[in-house]
């Protein structure tokens, strides 16, 4: 029975879980779990990218001891982020997309090339910390002199375990580069910036096997963490989904990409899938509720938490996307600051938030049906997210819709997919 290894490395932890067929179905099992997060340089948010690398190693080799003989391993994370490197050299620090360099160049992007334009072309909503905002930010600090090879950060640890570098293409889309329509990146976009073309190599698709380390094959899944969790959703034909964590990713499968007025006017992404577009949106997610609860109450369990929001009566909400609440450095402030009404307890703060989140997504469900045409019946939530009943209730009763919460590893589920449709 073939063993593979999926890598899942999201912005709070990473886990390691092996998956096989079993009965036509795919079976899984954590074997290393270990923590993630920002950490701040310099005056400067960053990822400490060799902790990261660490981790990524000793999962390999206790996943090793439990199943000596692993066919393939690939790795996914969030979007955006990515390391510099001189040939075979990382220009450091890796900085990480909530660090807020990028705030004083956007106008200046935007000044050559209109985000009309990028829009048109790329499809890609307007977020502070889309790479093309980061690489032009490193562009006027010098920081691509000599540069030679930019790397997401999966492509990234892929190359340091098997010394191959690769572009992949769920992963590239993300960043506000790639056209919509012919899948490459655009070099009407690089040519305004005036970024350098060494850069911007060959997109390769999930599936392609690049390397090996240690014996094991190298595949390449779809690196963004939310195109392998959409492709771990077990859905039965095409309904909505959010992938709940630290951020809520919801979208909906389509044949193509939607780059009209609404789309750019509403902020919703088209971003590559595995053989399809992602017409999606960013919501700012589980964030907001685990800050609070870093401040409020540190530690304390989740059971605790939830039976307090629902115990309060506390009505007023917030815009769960303001940029405020995006790296605030208090929380609780950033919520006091917003509000007309002061909560009385923790409970009041949670309460808001999570009602604040299932409004969002009611207003993100009605944009999308209005920019699809489309009138949808279900709501599929996976993730961390999908295990909040309060939340998914809310959620259903803001939506209209029939929510199917799945709480299942989709993300390691759909890495391990695409890794055994290699196999096939």
């Amino acid at each position: 029975m073939k063993k593979y290894l999926a890598i899942d490395i999201g912005a709070s932890s990473g886990r390691h879980i092996i998956g096989w067929t079993e009965n036509g179905e795919i079976r899984t099992e954590e074997v290393y779990r270990f923590p993630n997060g920002v950490t701040e340089k310099d005056g400067h948010l960053t990822w400490d990218i060799e902790a990261l690398l660490s981790h990524v190693e000793k999962g390999i080799d206790k996943a090793m001891e439990i199943y000596p003989q692993i066919e393939s391993l690939s790795i996914d994370t969030w979007a955006v982020d990515y390391v510099l490197m001189k040939n075979d050299q990382e220009v450091l620090p890796c900085y990480a997309y909530r660090d807020s360099r990028t705030e004083s160049v956007i106008p200046h992007v935007h000044d050559k090339i209109a985000f009309s334009e990028l829009y048109r072309r790329t499809g890609i909503q307007f977020q502070p910390f889309n790479t093309i905002y980061q690489l032009y930010a490193d562009k006027l600090a010098g920081r691509l002199e000599g540069i030679t090879d930019l790397l997401m950060i999966p492509e990234y640890l892929m190359y340091k375990l098997c010394g191959v570098k690769s572009h992949e293409y769920t992963n590239a889309t993300t960043g506000g580069m790639v056209n919509a329509e012919t899948g490459v990146f655009d070099p009407e976009i690089i040519r305004k910036l005036e970024l350098p073309e060494r850069l911007f190599s060959p997109l390769q698709q999930p599936g392609t096997v690049i390397g090996e380390y240690k014996g094991i094959k190298v595949v390449l899944c779809a690196t963004h963490d939310t195109g392998s969790a959409v492709e771990g959703i077990p859905m039965e034909g095409n309904h909505p989904y959010i992938s709940s964590g630290t951020w809520s990713l919801l979208g909906v499968k389509t044949e193509k990409p939607i780059t009209n007025a609404a789309s750019e006017l509403a902020n919703w992404s088209n971003e590559g899938g595995v053989g399809y577009n992602r017409y999606q949106k960013n919501i700012m997610g589980m964030w907001i509720v685990n800050r609070l609860r870093d401040e409020l109450c540190p530690g304390c369990d989740w059971k605790e938490i939830l039976a307090e929001a629902e115990a309060s009566r506390f009505e007023e909400t917030v815009d769960a996307n303001a940029q405020g609440f995006l790296a605030p450095k208090s929380m609780k402030a950033a919520f006091d600051e917003t509000l007309k009404t002061a909560p009385q307890n923790a409970g009041d703060y949670f309460r808001c938030a999570y009602r604040s989140l299932a409004l969002s997504y009611m207003n993100a469900i009605q944009e999308l049906q209005h920019n699809t045409g489309c009138h949808y019946d279900k709501l599929y939530i996976v993730g961390g997210g999908a295990k909040n009943r309060f939340l998914n209730r809310l959620t259903e009763e803001a939506t209209g819709k029939e929510v199917i919460a799945l709480p299942i590893e989709a993300t390691a589920l759909g890495n391990l997919k695409i890794q055994m449709k290699e196999e096939a």
